[in-house]
Formats: structure tokens, sequence, C-alpha cells
């Protein structure tokens, strides 16, 4: 990629020399004689990186460097100043100069100068880019839904993010509660510190209470170094307590005073260590019936349950299936390789009738499942998975008195009865031929004589 110069020279010999030198297929130079001109070039287009002369007539460098930070702060400053004005270049510096050289120019200093400051850039434009993206995946944007429940829970994000407040997520297993834990992270203060997020259920209680609180070394066996806990190393961001309902009694105690005194002890120590950190938890079970079944102590519940957001089921919001499938359709041929245009309305409506009882992970993985195996540009009914699939209807077997065949052979073996197994009588009073009367018992498998 091209970057572009500016340089900012009143003099015309040294304007028109830094130009000539400067000349590469890496970068565009442009010039201009004062920062009137300047400022007007940058409004114009956007420019990487200015070497402006600190005094000119008219507008200074100092001065250009503010206006032009007043509506391009992105734009880098490296500002060129005579021995005997270093102070103002300093100073020029401190008000967002990316650096100073002194007259007259050294090139060889200004070319590594200019190659250190673009490749700072280049790190700036790629933090925005990577905080952008994050604010994509983990954001309010992940949220997908047009339903007024989703409405109610974007809102509430909106609404406890900014605070300290302990926040519990409950709903069906699949429905996002992770996603919302990010999304609440992402919206608050805390956003530039860690988030991490711990699977009560996938530990045992031994190795739960080792990863939140830490342990020193020799506290157990195979503790052979002291180990910070999860709590400790997200200190000023936010940790995410997810299934907290398979939390052992015994820890339950020693969290809830974590969260009552904001310090722990590491396990084998006596040390109290203050971490400040926010607390997020969610949980699929009824937390409730827990703490009447004597599983949960009451006072955790309360400590827990400072704000409570529900997250419905994906079948109480039919109208969110739409948005959700179009997304992950983009996000899984994308991924895949593959060139998935859209989905048709009959298989549209099929996903939005399925109860799903996995929620948003189960459709997500049916979407994955659905483009990585399909062979057509447009996914269709043939491509759900069978359990979804709407039943073909088939024929329908007609009942027994509208039965063509059954009415025909019915009526020939009681004409023959009538005529006593006289074929040629039979076939009058059926009004049939007697060829087509021999055909028929052959067809029917009857004897002639009417049995």
């Amino acid at each position: 990629m091209t970057a572009v110069i500016l340089i900012v020279e009143d003099e015309k010999n040294l304007r028109e020399g830094l130009r000539e030198a400067l000349r590469s297929p890496g970068f565009r130079v442009l010039t201009a004689e004062n920062g009137f001109q300047a400022e007007e070039i940058i409004r114009e287009r956007p420019v990487d990186l200015v070497i402006s002369d600190l005094k000119m007539p008219g507008m200074s460098g100092l001065e250009l460097l503010e206006k032009v930070h007043s509506f391009s702060p992105s734009t880098l400053f490296i500002i060129m100043t005579a021995y005997g004005t270093v102070d103002t270049a300093v100073e020029a510096m401190k008000q967002g100069a990316y650096d100073y050289l002194t007259k007259p120019v050294n090139l060889d200093q200004l070319e590594l100068l200019i190659d250190r400051a673009l490749k700072e850039r280049a790190l700036r434009r790629e933090n925005i880019y990577l905080k952008e993206q994050l604010q994509k995946r983990y954001g309010l944007e992940q949220l997908t839904g047009r339903s007024r429940e989703m409405e109610k829970v974007i809102e509430m994000i909106r609404q406890v993010s900014n605070t300290n407040s302990t926040v519990l997520i409950t709903g069906e297993s699949g429905t996002g509660k992770e996603v919302v834990a990010r999304a609440i992270h992402q919206q608050s203060f805390r956003k530039d510190k860690p988030f991490i997020a711990i699977h009560c259920a996938a530990l045992s209680p031994s190795l739960l209470e080792s990863e939140l609180f830490g342990h020193e070394k020799g506290a157990f066996t195979g503790a052979v170094s002291r180990k910070k806990g999860k709590f400790e190393a997200a200190e000023g961001g936010t940790v995410f307590l997810d299934e907290v309902n398979e939390i052992p009694l015994e820890m339950q105690v020693k969290l809830l005073r974590f969260l009552e005194m904001k310090e722990l002890e590491r396990v084998g120590g006596t040390e109290s260590i203050p971490v400040d950190i926010r607390l997020l938890a969610a949980s699929n079970a009824d937390l409730e019936k827990l703490v009447r079944e004597g599983r949960m102590r009451e006072d955790l519940f309360f400590r827990l349950n400072v704000v409570r957001l529900n997250l419905p089921p994906l079948r109480a919001r039919p109208e969110d299936i739409p948005p959700l499938v179009h997304e992950f359709i983009e996000e899984f041929s994308r991924a895949n390789n593959k060139e998935i245009a859209a989905i048709t309305p009959a298989a549209l409506r099929a996903l939005q009738e399925y109860r799903w009882p996995g929620n948003v992970r189960e459709l997500k993985n049916c979407l994955e499942s659905m483009i990585v195996l399909t062979r057509n540009p447009v996914l269709d009914l043939e491509d759900l998975p069978a359990r979804i699939r709407p039943e073909q209807p088939g024929e329908p077997e007609a009942p027994a008195e509208l039965n063509l065949k059954k009415m025909e052979k019915s009526a020939i073996a009681a004409a023959l009865r009538q005529a006593s197994g006289n074929k040629s009588r039979a076939a009058r009073l059926l009004g049939l031929s007697r060829r087509t009367l021999y055909r028929k018992l052959e067809e029917y498998g009857l004897t002639g004589k009417g049995t």
C-alpha cells in the first residue's frame, strides 16, 4: 500500500529537494509551501504523514499540527526545526507530533524516522481494526434478533453494562448466555481489561477452587509452584461463571466471602489479596428450586441475583430465526469457501416451525452442517436434517368402499354367484364381453364360480 507523505516547507529548494529524495514506489509525495495550503490538501484527501517546518509565515508548524489533528487525528507529524528552537519542537511532540528533526536535514535519519513512523501508523490501524472486529464479534451486533423479547434483552444489557453490579443470566442451554456476558463486558468501562469465562461443570471441586482462587507452592500434590487464579488474572476486568449451579456447597462459602469482601486467599495460603473484578454468572437450572432443596446457599443466590437477565428460548421468538439463518449462512459460507446465496422460503419456513430444543446453538450447528454438505447454491428442504424436514404428503389409500378394483372384483364375484357360475350370463349381467370377463377373472384370481 502506497503511503501519502506531505512536505510543508516555505523554502522552495528544500521542499523540492526533499520531494526528490523521498521519491520511491512505496511513497506518494505531495508538497505545500505554507500551512494554509497543507490544511486544504489534508482536508481533500487522507495523508499518512506530514513533514513540516516549524517556523513558517502565516501559520506555524505547531498551529498546523493542532488544526489537522482536530479533523484528522490519525495523521502523523514530523517537525523540522533549526537548532535554536529545539525546545519548541519538544513542545510540538507534547502536542502530538511523532518526532522532530533538526536542520540541515540528514536524509538517512529522515528515512529511518519515516519508516518507523509509518510502521507505527500501520500498527495503530491494526489495533483499531482488531478492536472493531472484537466489538463486532462480541458486542451487541452479535445479538441478532428483531423480536420484542430480544429488544428487551439488548436494552437491559445497555442499562447494566456500565455498572459494577453482578448479573445473573438465566435461560435454557444454547440460548447464548456467554454471548450476552461478553456483550455486557464489551459495553462496559472494563472492556480493555480481561474477560475470563469459567465453565464450572467442567471442573472437579478441587480443580475449580484452584482455578478460581489460585494456589501456593506445595498446597497439594502437583502444586510445584505458585499459581494465580482466574480472579487475580482478570484484575480490572470481568469473570463469567457459567453453570454456577454446579459449584459445590463447600466452594459456595468461599465464593460468597470473595463477593462480599472483594479479596481472596489462594489455596494453601494465608495472605488476603484484594481483587477488583466484575462477576457475571449464568445458569440453565432453577436456582430458587436448588435453594429450596438445600443444594445452593440462599445468601449466595441473593448475592448473585442482583440483576436478573432471562434469555427467551428460540421457539418463543420465531421471527428471530430468519435474520439468524442469513447471518449463519454468510458466516459459514465464508469459513468453508462455499458460495451459498440464500435459502428457499420453504426451507426457511420449516426452520421456523421446528421447536429447537437446543436453541440458537442447535440452529447454528444445523446451518453449518447444511452448508458443508450441500451441493447447491441455495439451501432447500433436501438440505435440512431429517429431524427438521417436514414429511412429504404421500398418496392416501382410498377407503375400501371407494377402491375401484376391490369394488370391481366384488361385483364380478356377485354376478358369477347370481349366474350359478355361468360366465356368459355373468358377463351380460355385468355389461362386459366374455373376453373382458375372462381377462378380469385371471387378473383377480377368481375361479369363475363366484368364490
